[in-house]
């Protein structure tokens, strides 16, 4: 199994971030890519590689050209601007109704975000862009015929939606890879990718991107929005739209999840794909299902990483992993070795 990695995600590390109430030291911190890399370097899954440089093109094929923008030039506007120079922190946003984005660009920061976990630092996008060339060089392996590979994305991605950032999240990375296997494809098949998040949280920028399409069947397990985060998207009833009508498929779930209920909702999903029969699968690879999790309550064991990896790969198709959330740091990178050497066991 290839693995990417690229050391610009150190770029972007705001110190903090506003949690239920308080200024807290960032979640979403450098030493979870570190972590990763560690384990999966002592698990030996294979050669780990830096991004090769795609260019801008496939990330503009999911994202808005003016987002894009955004992303790009907002950090020195808000500086030149007099403001916080740790990092862009909009205070009011755009609601239903609004549709008037101002002129000046660090303005545009509350236009342009769902909520306060999106600081933008000096290094943020290009944090950002080499986290989408890692998802889009593991794409490229396995469209070569790799049988899998990783990308340690950072700052994660399935929250972005196609102009909007959200839960620490800039560029949707999965979706990106999985737009790119699209263009990849035999001429003619339909059925190309199946997304699969196992992110506790639902992947809401994921849903937004496919939601009207039928080549990329996006299916999340996730904490019930109910209780838990994005609150406005990942309900059962979101089934998709137009021709993405019955290819959007959502399975929230109760506090308290143990290894065998999550398994069971895991292996229905699977079924689910396997009806789809995609060329291509791109898992959305978060941990933050793991009982000890800080922003989670999941009650998954390490115990149930390496069977979660080992139903993905009965999928019997070629898999990019892309990595997203888990912030129980010290058991991070383990959990995620355990998921891609499950996977590994199944397909020697």
């Amino acid at each position: 199994m290839r693995v990417i990695y690229s050391d610009k995600h150190h770029l972007h590390d705001p110190p903090l971030e506003y949690w239920e109430g308080e200024m807290l030291p960032f979640y979403e911190s450098p030493r979870r890519a570190e972590m990763i890399l560690r384990a999966v370097r002592a698990a030996e899954l294979g050669p780990i590689d830096a991004p090769s440089d795609f260019g801008l093109d496939p990330i503009l094929a999911v994202h808005d050209a003016d987002y894009v923008h955004f992303l790009q030039h907002v950090y020195p506007a808000w500086v030149a601007g007099g403001r916080n120079p740790k990092g862009v922190h909009p205070d009011t946003f755009a609601m239903r109704g609004m549709v008037r984005r101002p002129r000046d660009l660090a303005l545009q920061a509350g236009y342009y975000s769902h909520d306060v976990t999106t600081v933008i630092t000096a290094g943020t996008w290009q944090a950002a862009y080499d986290a989408a060339q890692s998802a889009l060089t593991a794409a490229h392996w396995v469209a070569k015929g790799e049988p899998a590979a990783f990308a340690v994305c950072r700052p994660p991605g399935h929250h972005a939606h196609s102009d909007l950032s959200a839960g620490y999240c800039f560029l949707n990375n999965a979706a990106i890879a999985a737009h790119w296997l699209t263009e990849h494809a035999v001429a003619g098949r339909a059925n190309t990718v199946a997304l699969l998040d196992i992110d506790f949280h639902h992947g809401n920028g994921s849903q937004q991107i496919f939601y009207t399409r039928r080549d990329v069947f996006y299916v999340s397990l996730h904490a019930d929005p109910e209780r838990h985060y994005p609150y406005f998207l990942g309900g059962a009833e979101e089934r998709g739209s137009g021709e993405g009508y019955g290819y959007n498929l959502n399975v929230p779930l109760p506090a308290g999840v143990t290894d065998d209920a999550y398994l069971a909702a895991l292996d229905q999903a699977c079924i689910a794909i396997e009806r789809y029969d995609p060329v291509w699968v791109v898992v959305s690879l978060g941990v933050d299902t793991f009982v000890g999790d800080p922003i989670g309550d999941f009650a998954l064991t390490r115990r149930a990483y390496p069977r979660i990896g080992a139903r993905i790969a009965q999928l019997n198709r070629p898999t990019v992993f892309i990595m997203e959330g888990g912030y129980a740091i010290d058991c991070l990178g383990e959990n995620v070795a355990c998921v891609l050497t499950g996977f590994l066991a199944r397909t020697i």
